[in-house]
């Protein structure tokens, strides 16, 4: 898979209202909080973070190389993911970012990607592959944003926004390897961020569809103009607040 762009959109960033989100949901949020916060704090015991553990084994950290080497896929869940980074001028401020994805063996029953003239589905069924969200990680280790990709990216397989958001619930990374707390804290961050990264996948077929009316002639899903469609900044400790708060005011 292959990420490589210049040029990304800008938009505002959602008020998530928490006092309107079901108890059970804003129950399901803290739990994942305080399990992504959990993983951060032991980590930091030992002077290390997410990134740092994940990268622990690497000969070095090199732009546009997947870390771990082919990738984290949980055969059973089929969820994966992989961390890598680009040139500074791409991503100011960032050391590198996580992509997450869902593969079709791991996805609700029913679900098919979109019809795009001249990007078939693979041969292979598995292997169609949808993007969820990226992470953006600080040079501390910290997450620190949320984005939503262009189809070519990640070379993913297109599924719409609304069937997206259904896999969310099935993302989970249940090894050992390469890292228990990495893939802990990162099974956890999705559903923690669940009200975000629906805004960001709406947001992203929001955009991709009026650039495509901009530029009626191009294939908006293969154009390198288009790279990053949606983003917000995240906090986790200011996340676990905000959901105590609502489930506090709910009593």
């Amino acid at each position: 898979m292959v990420a490589r762009a210049r040029k990304q959109t800008q938009s505002a960033a959602p008020a998530i209202r928490f006092a309107s989100l079901a108890r059970a949901r804003l129950e399901t949020m803290l739990d994942a909080g305080r399990e992504a916060a959990n993983c951060m704090r032991v980590l930091a015991k030992e002077g290390g973070n997410v990134v740092s553990e994940l990268l622990r084994d690497a000969a070095g950290f090199y732009e546009w190389d997947h870390y771990p080497k082919g990738d984290v896929y949980d055969r059973a869940t089929h969820a994966q993911y992989y961390y890598h980074a680009h040139p500074e001028h791409e991503r100011p401020g960032e050391h590198g970012h996580f992509h997450t994805f869902l593969r079709p063996q791991g996805m609700p029953k029913g679900l098919k990607p979109l019809a795009i003239p001249g990007h078939p589905p693979p041969a292979e069924a598995n292997a169609a592959l949808s993007h969820l969200v990226a992470i953006g990680m600080d040079r501390f280790g910290r997450p620190v944003s949320l984005f939503a990709t262009n189809r070519w990216v990640t070379d993913e397989t297109w599924y719409r926004a609304d069937d997206v958001i259904r896999m969310l619930d099935f993302f989970e990374i249940d090894l050992a390897h390469p890292s228990w707390p990495v893939n802990r804290w990162i099974s956890a961050m999705i559903p923690l961020f669940r009200p975000q990264i629906e805004w960001l996948l709406k947001r992203r077929d929001e955009a991709v569809s009026a650039w495509a009316k901009r530029k009626p002639k191009a294939d908006v899903y293969e154009d390198r103009g288009l790279n990053v469609v949606s983003e917000v900044a995240i906090d986790v400790e200011r996340q676990i607040a905000a959901i105590e708060q609502a489930l506090e005011s709910a009593r």
